[in-house]
C-alpha cells in the first residue's frame, strides 16, 4: 500500500491548495477543506515544508524571522532560478526541539549548482542541505557579498525536511539487500513543490549535453505558465526498466529490458551496500525511470556540506533527508548521488536504477556523463574525513572502475557537457574532451570547494587503496626470537606479524616469504603467519597481494635459526678475594667464561643467589659462609634461547692464628673485633707463623693501623711476597694477601716480622683457605 507523503508550504499570502500540495498560511486542521485535501495532509514518513523568506527593499538581504515550526531535521534555502547563484552568505540558527537551545549561526554552504540535474522541470537552485537534527524551531538570514551590486535571487524560501521514523532495528549494512520494494509504492501524483512566491512556476534546466546557447553561454530558463510535465534526460542507452541491484550480489532484482546490457562484473568486489529499501527511500517521490549510461570512466567524490557531529545511527535519515531534498526542493528526478558514505564507513545506495548499473546521477555539473557520484555525509573544508569513510570510498570507487576496465590511479577523458569553470580556475567548453583522474573530486570538474580541502588532499590516498599496491607494508613483530640489534635469533620456530596502511578490505592475500620463498598464505585479514627454519641466517618478508594483483614487498627482516647450546669454556671456579672476613661471610670470587656458537646472550647465576650478567662478563665478587659447602650453579644463555649449565662448589675454611706453627715472640690480643675474640701480635724481627693446609686458594687475614709494619709471605718456602699492613684508619679482619691454585693440593704460608723501622708491630688474625 502506497504511503503518501505531507509536503507543507507557508507563504505571506496563502491562496492556492494544489494536488498533494499545501498551500495554506496558518491553518492547523483540515476541516472545511476538500476531502481530497484532507485526504493528501494526512501525516506521512517524510514531510518537506516551504517557507517563503522576506526581502529588504534594496534586495541585498533576505529573511525568516526566528520561529516556532513543524518538526525537521534537515534544511536549506532554495530560489526560483537554478543558474542563479547567492554571492553572499546564507545561514541558519534553529532550535533542538529535545533542549529548547538555540544553535548558532550555521552556514550554509551556497556553491550547488541548481542546474546539475539536466532535462527536469521545476528544477530551483539551493544551498546545499544541511543536517541540524531533531528540531522545532528556526531562524535564517541571506546577504549580498559585500560590495557587490548584485542582487540575491527570486523567489527564496526556506525548505526543512523531516525524514520521518523507521522501526525496528536496522540489519548491519552487509545484511542489506536491495530488493524490490520498487515496485510496491503506486506512482506518485504529488507535483514539485511550488514555489512560495505564488507564481506557481519554476523554470525547467536544460539538458546539460545539449546546451543551446552560444559557447561557454548557459540557455537562458524556460519559464510557463503551468508546470511543464516531466522530461527524462538524454540516456546513453534507452531502456524500459529500472532494476535495482542486489548489495550482496549485484544482481538485479527487477528483469531489466533486453534493451538495457547485463551490468558487467568487476575485477573487484563489491563492497556492503546499504540498499534504498534499507534507508527506506520513499520510492513515490521519483517515479521515472532511471538513465542508463554505455559505462562509468571516472567518479567524483564530494561531501555533503553539513555536519560532522552526527551519530552514524541518523546516516540512513540524513539520506532520506537528501532525497527528499533533491526530488522536492530542487526540482531533480531523484538524489544526485549514486553512492553516499557516512563517517563510519557504511555505505549507501542512492539514485536507483541498481548499484552495479552505470547508472547518470546529479552530481557534477558539465561531467555527469560516464561517471559515478560518491559524497562522504559531512563537512571535510577543515576536518579530514575518517578512515573508514575514506577506505569505503575507495572500495566502491575501485569495483565501479573495475567493471569498465578503468584504473583508479589512472586518468581518462570526459567529454563536457556544458561550459563551466573548476576551482583552480580551468574552463571548460561544452563537446570538449577533457583529462581527469579517475577518481576526481568535485572542484576538478566545477568551481566549488567540494570536497573539501581536507578529503579533497586524502584523494591520492583514496586511489592508492583502490589501485593497489598494499602500502606501508612492514614486519612488526617477530614471536618466538630475540631481537638483538638488527637481527633475530630464534631455535627455530617463529611467528611473524606485520601490519599496512592500505586497509585489509583491499588484501586479497599475505605470503610469508623465507628467503624469497613463500613458506606461508593467509587470508587479507590475516596479519601473522607461522614458520619452521632450518639452521643458519635468512631473510624474512611479507609480500601483498592486492584485489588488483599488484604485489609489494616489506623489508627484509633478519632471522637467524640456532639449536646449538652455549659452553663454559672456562668452567665456574671460586677464588678468595681482599676484603673484610666474618664468621658469616667470607670474600670470594666467582670466574668462568662462556662461548657460543652463534651469539651469546647473558650468563645467569642461579644459586646460591640469582644474578644475571652480560655476554663479555666472567667474573663476580660474593661472599660465602665459612665452613659451610656452597654450591654454585650457573647457566649460559645465547640469543636463541639455547641454554648451558655448569657449576662449582666450594667451603671457606678459617684456620686461627693459635692454629700455626710459631717461632719468636708472639703476644695474645682479645677483642670482640677479632676472628674468635683473639689475635697473635709481634714487634719481633723474624717472628714467624706457619699454616699447613690442603684447598686451592689462600687468603691472609690482620688488623691494620697506622703503626702497623710488614710482614713477609713465603709460600711452600718460597717467598711470595712483602705485605705493608700500614692504614690510615684501623681496620680488623682485613683478607689483604691471598693466592690461588689451579687444583686442591697440600700447601703451606708462613709469614715473618720484617720489624720495620719505627713500626715494627704486626697482628695477625689466622688464615681462610678454600676447599
Amino acid at each position: 500500500m502506497r504511503v503518501k507523503r505531507r509536503i507543507w508550504a507557508t507563504a505571506a499570502v496563502a491562496t492556492t491548495a494544489v494536488a498533494g500540495v499545501l498551500v495554506f498560511e496558518g491553518v492547523t486542521g483540515t476541516s472545511g477543506l476538500p476531502e481530497d485535501a484532507r485526504a493528501a495532509s494526512v501525516p506521512a514518513d517524510v514531510d518537506v515544508h516551504a517557507s517563503a523568506l522576506k526581502v529588504s527593499g534594496d534586495g541585498t538581504s533576505a529573511s525568516l524571522a526566528q520561529r516556532d515550526s513543524k518538526p525537521f531535521s534537515m534544511l536549506g534555502v532554495t530560489w526560483t532560478d537554478p543558474s542563479a547563484r547567492v554571492t553572499g552568505t546564507v545561514e541558519a540558527r534553529t532550535r533542538s526541539s529535545a533542549t529548547g537551545d538555540w544553535t548558532a549561526w550555521l552556514p550554509l554552504d551556497t556553491e550547488i549548482d541548481g542546474r546539475t540535474e539536466a532535462g527536469q522541470s521545476g528544477v530551483r537552485g539551493s544551498t546545499e542541505p544541511r543536517w541540524v537534527g531533531p528540531s522545532d524551531g528556526v531562524e535564517v538570514r541571506v546577504s549580498t557579498a559585500d560590495g557587490t551590486s548584485a542582487g540575491l535571487p527570486e523567489g527564496l524560501r526556506l525548505d526543512t525536511v523531516d525524514p520521518g521514523r523507521t522501526t525496528g532495528t536496522a540489519p548491519e549494512p552487509a545484511a542489506y539487500a536491495v530488493d524490490a520494494a520498487d515496485a510496491t509504492d503506486e506512482p506518485s501524483q504529488e507535483p514539485p513543490v511550488p514555489p512560495a512566491d505564488g507564481s506557481g512556476t519554476e523554470p525547467s534546466a536544460e539538458p546539460e549535453d545539449t546546451p543551446t546557447g552560444p559557447a561557454g553561454e548557459q540557455p537562458s530558463p524556460t519559464v510557463t505558465s503551468d508546470p511543464p510535465p516531466p522530461s527524462a534526460e538524454p540516456s546513453a542507452e534507452p531502456t524500459t526498466a529500472s532494476p535495482s541491484a542486489s548489495a550482496s550480489t549485484g544482481a538485479p532484482s527487477t528483469a531489466p529490458s533486453a534493451t538495457v546490457s547485463p551490468a558487467p562484473p568487476s575485477t573487484m568486489p563489491q563492497p556492503p551496500i546499504v540498499s534504498r529499501a534499507g534507508w527506506n527511500a520513499d520510492e513515490s517521490l521519483n517515479d521515472e525511470s532511471p538513465d542508463y549510461m554505455a559505462k562509468v570512466k571516472a567518479v567524483f567524490v564530494h561531501h555533503t556540506a553539513q555536519t560532522n557531529s552526527y551519530s552514524c545511527a541518523d546516516s540512513p535519515a540524513i539520506v532520506r533527508g537528501l532525497h527528499a531534498f533533491h526530488v522536492k526542493s530542487n526540482g531533480w528526478k531523484d538524489l544526485g548521488y549514486n553512492f553516499l558514505v557516512d563517517k563510519c564507513g557504511t555505505v549507501f545506495e542512492g539514485r536507483k536504477g541498481g548499484v552495479d548499473r552505470a547508472v547518470q546521477g546529479a552530481h557534477t555539473y558539465g561531467f555527469n556523463r560516464e561517471t559515478t557520484g560518491i559524497a562522504v555525509i559531512g563537512m571535510y573544508t577543515d576536518t579530514s574525513a575518517a578512515s573508514p569513510a575514506t577506505a569505503a570510498v575507495a572500495r566502491v570507487a575501485a569495483w565501479k572502475l573495475g567493471q569498465y576496465g578503468g584504473n583508479p590511479a589512472g586518468t581518462t577523458t570526459l567529454v563536457a557537457g556544458a561550459a563551466g569553470t573548476n576551482y583552480s580556475g580551468k574552463k571548460f567548453t561544452a563537446g570538449t574532451a577533457y583529462t581527469f583522474q579517475q577518481i576526481s573530486g568535485h572542484r576538478d570538474g566545477f568551481n566549488t570547494q567540494c570536497p573539501g580541502g581536507k578529503l579533497y588532499a586524502q584523494l591520492p590516498v583514496i586511489r592508492g587503496y583502490a589501485a593497489g599496491p598494499v602500502s606501508g607494508l612492514k614486519v612488526t613483530s617477530v614471536s618466538g626470537a630475540a631481537l638483538s640489534g638488527s637481527a633475530y635469533y630464534t631455535k627455530a620456530g617463529i611467528t611473524v606479524g606485520w601490519s599496512a596502511s592500505t586497509p585489509s578490505a583491499f588484501v586479497k592475500s599475505y605470503d610469508l616469504l623465507v628467503d624469497g620463498k613463500s613458506v606461508a598464505t593467509v587470508k587479507g585479514t590475516v596479519a601473522s603467519a607461522k614458520a619452521t627454519l632450518a639452521a643458519g641466517s635468512h631473510k624474512v618478508q611479507v609480500r601483498a597481494t592486492h584485489l588488483s594483483g599488484r604485489t609489494s614487498v616489506s623489508a627484509a627482516a633478519t632471522v637467524v635459526a640456532d639449536r646449538t647450546a652455549p659452553v663454559f669454556s672456562t668452567k665456574p671456579y671460586l677464588a678468595l678475594r681482599t676484603g673484610t672476613v666474618s664468621t658469616k661471610a667470607v670474600p670470594l670470587t666467582l670466574k668462568w667464561k662462556a662461548a657460543d656458537a652463534v651469539l651469546l646472550k647473558d650468563v645467569r647465576l642461579t644459586a646460591p643467589v640469582a644474578k644475571t650478567y652480560g655476554p663479555t662478563v666472567t667474573s663476580a665478587s660474593h661472599t660465602a659462609r665459612p665452613g659451610a659447602a656452597t654450591a654454585w650453579k650457573m647457566t649460559a644463555y645465547d640469543r636463541a634461547g639455547n641454554a648451558g649449565s655448569a657449576s662449582v662448589t666450594g667451603t671457606p675454611v678459617i684456620l686461627q692464628e693459635s692454629a700455626a706453627k710459631r717461632s719468636g715472640t708472639w703476644t695474645t690480643r682479645t677483642s670482640s673485633s677479632y676472628l674468635g675474640g683473639k689475635s697473635y701480635s709481634s714487634a719481633t724481627k723474624k717472628a714467624s707463623l706457619t699454616w699447613t693446609f690442603t684447598g686451592r686458594s689462600a687468603s691472609w687475614v690482620v688488623s691494620r693501623a697506622a703503626s702497623s709494619g710488614q710482614a713477609y709471605v713465603y709460600v711452600d718456602g718460597v717467598k711470595a711476597a712483602t705485605v705493608d699492613l700500614k692504614s690510615s684508619k684501623t681496620a680488623y679482619r682485613q683478607a689483604v694477601w691471598t693466592k690461588t691454585w689451579a687444583s686442591s693440593a697440600k700447601h703451606t704460608v708462613k709469614i715473618v716480622v720484617v720489624g720495620t723501622k719505627g713500626r715494627p708491630t704486626l697482628t695477625t688474625d689466622g688464615l681462610v683457605y678454600l676447599k
